[in-house]
């Protein structure tokens, strides 16, 4: 599970070109890295702990020694702010672009922002509040919101409209630091009975918000299980989606361990001049460092286009 990005702009020097959301490199290289991926994959922490142990700092050099220009961090909200200052202040040296972090409490089994509950709502915009100061402080401009489980006593209609409006009051927090909330669809299989399923589900809902602060997270992996038909779908959601987190099916694991074609997919997504962050939002499928350099060669092997 993010969900944003605000980026930190480096000067374009003669022959350089430009690789969007507000990086450039010359010659394809910067601060002595070369840049390998036409995309911006995010690794998280513990992905390469093996190579460099569990220091988050020399897991960032790290991930920008193998190339990668951005990173994700999950639970960056909860972390003390003198180790998230040191984060932020890696990623701006090394040139990483900070993706996204979750902004709340997740009610994974009782609903929440669904069941229109006034405490419940004013809760969650609390998080939102505060979510703004971690943002800043680690460079981010996304964050991941799940509006929680649905409310059996409620038709959808009504769950709905208590959503929107939900986030329609946290986009009002959110507008005036140019910071954006992604809903994250779950599928059913890992995450039963959520409210946010589907991508067209999260679609409806950000039109009815009608945000720049309000936008979808596709995860990849969750919506092969829910729906399928992958590109058709991000295709027609695809002026609301503003963030994307990869894994693959079965397995929740790195490109090329399951049924998806990870080749054409990102061919889609880089054709559609995406300049966002794609989160590698899914475990390795080997163990040791064996294991974390398959996941750096699985992104060399389908980012080819």
């Amino acid at each position: 599970m993010k969900r944003r990005r605000f980026i930190q702009k480096t000067a374009l020097t003669s022959g350089a070109i430009s690789l969007g959301g507000g990086f450039s490199y010359a010659n394809n290289k910067t601060n002595g890295m070369t840049q390998k991926f036409n995309l911006k994959y995010a690794p998280h922490l513990g992905m390469f702990k093996h190579h460099v142990g569990e220091d988050p700092i020399a897991q960032l050099n790290f991930m920008a020694d193998q190339g990668f220009t951005a990173f994700e961090d999950n639970g960056m909200r909860t972390r003390d702010v003198s180790l998230q200052e040191k984060m932020a202040k890696t990623m701006q040296d090394r040139g990483i672009e900070m993706g996204v972090f979750v902004a709340h409490e997740i009610y994974w089994k009782e609903p929440n922002l669904a069941s229109g509950d006034a405490d419940k709502r004013a809760e969650f915009l609390e998080y939102i509040r505060k979510s703004v100061d971690v943002a800043k402080r680690v460079n981010a401009k996304w964050m991941t919101v799940v509006p929680g489980h649905v409310d059996l006593r409620l038709s959808m209609g009504y769950q709905t409209a208590h959503v929107v409006e939900s986030l329609k009051q946290a986009s009002a927090i959110l507008e005036p630091h140019n910071l954006t909330m992604v809903l994250e669809p779950l599928n059913f299989r890992d995450h039963p009975g959520l409210f946010l399923t589907k991508s067209p589900q999260a679609y409806e809902i950000c039109k009815a918000v009608d945000s720049p602060a309000c936008k979808i997270l596709f995860d990849i992996y969750h919506q092969q299980i829910q729906e399928g038909n992958l590109i058709p779908n991000m295709e027609a959601s695809w002026d609301e989606i503003a963030y994307v987190q990869i894994g693959d099916n079965p397995g929740r694991k790195e490109p090329t361990t399951g049924e998806i074609n990870y080749t054409n997919v990102f061919k889609f997504i880089h054709s559609k001049g995406f300049k966002g962050v794609l989160g590698m939002e899914h475990g390795n499928s080997r163990p040791d460092k064996a294991g974390e350099q398959a996941v750096i060669d699985a992104y060399k092997k389908v980012d080819t286009f």
